[in-house]
């Protein structure tokens, strides 16, 4: 996906500081047009003002339940990253994903593609016309500085359903309830969706040195104990070793949960671009305005691909994340 947004909404609530931060912080999203002039709408919980990253997780859009026959769907012309990886997961519908390594493959509910922009990649998403209902989330991850020039990369997984006392999980990345992923990233994380049942709570064992964030799809679902509306994200500070998913409604509950540890590298992300520095931004502009093989061509797309935005007058700054205050000492 193409991201629109050159800086994020202040969410903060009242100029809170880190000291006064809750266990679980409830980031709630925003609307954002997503792909130029044909643009659906996605609810953006990451990146914002209150928090820029959890674990390497930059950037999260929660899209739909959307009726095509009325919205059109997803059509996002070729576009450009550097930097990063994307990870696509379908709740229904179905996407057509094109790239300039030459992937051309569907996106599906409970199928993993994790895309590796590296130093340069574009690719295109379109609904496909058997889709009616398009409805899933789109997130990126941060390279580490190590690996941000690292080469095209194009990565697909279907993972089996894990059965839980009270749910089910699909784990995409990483290791949660016994199931691990075999998908390649450049630092430790978890990405897995997880439903819960009318009236029931999931708890797992989890990495006391992650931060978690779960995004919350459908149903009233408390997070360690805080209510989470749909589309609002909780985030957890390093330093729980369980995580508990509580929910209150009578039907199913779905939420994606995010896991890493703190990224301590400061990062600058700029529409489709993750760098450190402002040159590297003005670099990969000029280099995908001027059509050169750093991003490569998208082949089969029908329609021209979608024009970089003009730079800010202002320099590029690293987003600096709010330091983590680890839970207490044995915490669950």
């Amino acid at each position: 996906m193409s991201s629109t947004e050159a800086r994020p909404a202040d969410s903060r609530p009242g100029g809170q500081s880190d000291s006064d931060r809750p266990a679980v912080e409830v980031l709630t999203a925003r609307k954002v047009p997503l792909g130029g002039p044909r643009a659906m709408t996605v609810r953006r919980t990451l990146p914002q003002r209150a928090r820029t990253l959890i674990g390497a997780w930059c950037f999260a859009d929660h899209y739909g339940p959307d009726d095509v026959s009325r919205t059109g769907g997803m059509d996002v012309a070729p576009h450009p990253h550097t930097g990063l990886q994307t990870v696509s997961w379908l709740f229904s519908g179905e996407i057509e994903h094109r790239d300039s390594l030459g992937s051309h493959a569907r996106v599906r509910p409970g199928e993993l593609n994790l895309m590796t922009g590296g130093f340069g990649i574009s690719h295109s998403e379109v609904s496909t016309a058997r889709t009616t209902t398009l409805h899933g989330v789109q997130l990126w991850v941060a390279l580490p500085d190590a690996h941000r020039n690292t080469e095209r990369d194009f990565q697909h997984y279907v993972p089996t359903p894990v059965p839980l006392r009270g749910g089910r999980a699909r784990v995409f990345l990483g290791t949660l309830a016994g199931a691990t992923s075999p998908v390649r990233t450049f630092t430790p994380l978890l990405g897995a969706e997880v439903s819960v049942d009318p009236g029931a709570a999931v708890t797992f064992d989890v990495d006391p040195e992650f931060e978690h964030g779960v995004l919350v799809d459908t149903g009233d679902v408390r997070m360690s104990g805080t209510a989470l509306a749909p589309s609002e994200l909780g985030y957890a500070a390093p330093g729980h070793r369980t995580l508990t998913l509580a929910n209150e409604g009578p039907e199913s509950a779905r939420l994606v949960l995010l896991g890493g540890p703190p990224f301590e590298e400061e990062i600058i992300m700029w529409w489709n671009f993750i760098g450190r520095t402002h040159e590297d931004i003005v670099q990969a502009r000029e280099a995908w305005q001027n059509a050169t093989d750093r991003f490569g061509t998208v082949e089969g797309y029908p329609g021209e691909r979608l024009p970089a935005p003009a730079l800010p007058h202002s320099v590029l700054t690293p987003r600096k994340n709010p330091v983590p205050v680890p839970a207490a000492k044995g915490s669950r």
